[in-house]
């Protein structure tokens, strides 16, 4: 459905992560901030197609997303911006980059169990997908009243087919495009829990 060989928004994200799951499945995983931050932003409108359920996610996503492309001009990959945050004892400093970085993991992971359950459903709504990605990833670590926020904005969610149009896709494209997002993204978010697991730094919090 892509016209004159331009390309989705969600033909971009698919690309980009899976480039990044290249990088991560080497023999020498070292992944550059830059190019992480850069695959992230491409996931941004995806969470601005969802309306106002996902609104907090969409704004704290990119603000975090931005964080992370800013401090690309000062460390090359995602180890050594982790290193620094260690040696500075700022890891779980609110606005630090290790902590904007685990909450993008999350916004990725969020976006890759919502594809999930999509490919796995029939139907227009998106109410039960969303909720269950949201449920998985993001509810834990929310208080009651942003998960009361999002709750009724599920009922404000685009259609499945409305989603597809905003991103000028058809049912097969989109499938595609979405199957790579959900294998390539796997490995990363893997690699980024790995760091922080591997500093015995935690990632539940």
């Amino acid at each position: 459905m892509e016209e004159d060989g331009s390309k989705s928004p969600l033909r971009l994200m698919a690309e980009a992560f899976k480039d990044l799951a290249a990088t991560v499945n080497s023999e020498n995983p070292e992944v550059e901030v830059g190019t992480f931050s850069h695959a992230c932003s491409l996931v941004s409108p995806l969470f601005g197609c969802l309306g106002i359920a996902f609104k907090f996610a969409e704004m704290d996503y990119v603000a975090k997303v931005d964080d992370l492309a800013a401090a690309s001009k000062s460390f090359l990959t995602l180890q050594s911006l982790l290193d620094h945050d260690i040696q500075g004892s700022t890891v779980r400093k609110p606005g630090s980059h290790s902590r904007n970085l685990l909450r993008v993991k999350r916004g990725i992971d969020m976006v890759k169990i919502l594809f999930e359950q999509i490919l796995a459903t029939e139907g227009n709504s998106l109410k039960d997908q969303a909720s269950k990605a949201y449920a998985q990833v993001f509810a834990p670590y929310h208080g009651w009243a942003i998960r009361k926020v999002v709750a009724a904005g599920m009922y404000a969610l685009p259609t499945r087919g409305q989603l597809l149009n905003k991103f000028n896709e058809d049912e097969n494209s989109a499938r595609m495009h979405m199957e790579t997002y959900v294998a390539a993204s796997a490995p990363v978010i893997q690699y980024v829990d790995g760091l922080f697991l591997s500093k015995e730094l935690g990632v539940d919090w």
